[in-house]
């Protein structure tokens, strides 16, 4: 992890304290005394022991007087990694889960989806969810917007402005007999996403980038899942969508596409699953599956609350880790109440506990574990772990600054503890007040600038 090497860019800040990330082969390693520097790209020019100060700061050109020292009841560790949530269903978190998924998705979700095509109602929506996940620690989410393209390019644009690193997707359906003013044609569906990737494109934020996104195989024809496998193609992005999240789902796939052997064959036929795929859910897949998911590279997106919310399943996260698949966590806001990755990490240990009431022998989840999968493992699942994830030389600095003893915080710090004990205070009982900072790609987002004045956005940004 040491770089001795002059960076090619200036060092911009210096931190000196604990920080905490997983590695591929740890799920918790914990750097006590540490220097971490960040330089003018806002990536990691070094992370090496404190003593090293003196050393570093001749070879990287900053003065020992310039760093910034952690408290003793505060560490850094990676950004929150949220794989999958939907942007609009914002407007209804916490509300609206009487029913299962199907019923779900008509009564309520179609509806307040529809709605979208009206910019200012958007603009809102979208500026609340994006500062609502930056302040709960999320630095990179993998968005699901609407049918809405301006409304789908406004929320990357609402993303990139408060500097949060965004998968966003236009979302595509030409199959919806329950609320028929809110589907596409198959023509619609596939111009309209062209068009939504190459303005997205042409916009060169920094930080957001479009992902193909059918929204699943029942509210698609075979020839637009086809189209969309082929725009992702040609054009290298990333794709999202369900998969297995309803045995009521599962079993209307079967019978809208009977010629495929499984939920996922589907789409593995139309060129669906790649190594830059992430689906959501997969409580019912089966082993032959996730071998196709590993074969692939596609991962998945465990999504515990909206699985207990909905009463949908339960996913045996074990198994899926034995099957080598890639895999992340989501909030999958607003069938999960939640937009905080917290509670994602308090309600997949909370699952993995269930299976293992049902079964003693079941291999339940570590707090470390599951650290791992909501950064490391969450950038992995959106092929992004080149770039974020954990504190490694050469990545972008996301991260967050904790403070376990914030004032007026939910957690009571009663003896001096070890950054191991801390840290799991904080994943159990910890919520935005103990984060005091939040940085992605060097920059702090959160607290928020006092010079960004998001209620004086134009929505003309967004397409015309």
């Amino acid at each position: 992890m040491a770089n001795s090497d002059r960076p090619n860019a200036d060092i911009s800040h210096v931190y000196r304290g604990t920080f905490i990330h997983s590695t591929q082969q740890t799920a918790l390693q914990i750097l006590e005394d540490q220097l971490l520097g960040v330089d003018t790209h806002g990536k990691i020019a070094f992370i090496e022991k404190g003593a090293e100060l003196n050393r570093l700061s001749q070879s990287f050109g900053f003065s020992p007087s310039a760093v910034t020292q952690l408290a003793q009841h505060e560490f850094f560790m990676p950004g929150l990694v949220d794989t999958h949530i939907h942007a609009p269903q914002y407007s209804y978190a916490g509300t609206a889960l009487d029913m299962p998924l199907l019923q779900w998705l008509n009564a309520y979700t179609f509806p307040v989806e529809s709605r979208f095509k009206d910019l200012e109602f958007a603009r809102r929506v979208y500026t609340q969810v994006v500062q609502r996940t930056l302040r709960n620690g999320t630095t990179t989410a993998c968005y699901f917007a609407t049918i809405h393209t301006d409304a789908s390019l406004l929320l990357g644009q609402i993303a990139n402005d408060f500097g949060q690193r965004a998968l966003v997707g236009k979302v595509c359906m030409d199959r919806n007999n329950c609320v028929k003013h809110y589907k596409e044609t198959n023509q619609e569906s596939q111009e309209e996403t062209c068009r939504f990737i190459a303005e997205l494109l042409n916009k060169k934020y920094p930080l957001v980038r479009p992902v193909v996104t059918p929204r699943f195989a029942p509210s698609c024809t075979g020839a637009l899942l086809g189209q969309l496998g082929a725009i992702a193609k040609n054009n290298n992005l990333h794709i999202q969508s369900h998969i297995s999240e309803n045995a009521e789902e599962v079993k209307l796939v079967k019978e809208l596409f009977p010629e495929s052997e499984s939920y996922t064959d589907v789409y593995h036929k139309y060129n669906l699953l790649t190594d830059k795929t992430v689906m959501a859910h997969g409580c019912y897949l089966s082993d032959a599956e996730l071998a196709l998911f590993r074969e692939t590279g596609a991962a998945l997106s465990h999504c515990p609350n909206s699985n207990i919310s909905l009463c949908s399943g339960m996913l045996d996260v074990r198994n899926v880790l034995k099957h080598k698949v890639k895999l992340g966590l989501g909030t999958d806001v607003a069938g999960g109440y939640s937009a905080s990755m917290l509670d994602a990490v308090r309600r997949a240990l909370d699952t993995s506990k269930v299976l293992t009431i049902q079964d003693p022998d079941y291999q339940t989840l570590t707090f470390e574990e599951v650290f791992r999968l909501a950064t490391l493992g969450g950038s992995h699942a959106l092929s992004l772990d080149d770039q974020t994830g954990n504190f490694e030389v050469g990545k972008d600095f996301d991260a967050l600054r904790v403070n376990v003893a914030a004032a007026d915080g939910p957690i009571d710090m009663i003896q001096c503890e070890g950054p191991k004990v801390i840290l799991e205070k904080f994943l159990n009982l910890g919520d935005d007040r103990n984060i005091a900072e939040v940085f992605v790609a060097g920059r702090k987002v959160v607290p928020f600038s006092p010079s960004l004045n998001i209620a004086s956005m134009s929505v003309s940004g967004a397409g015309s």
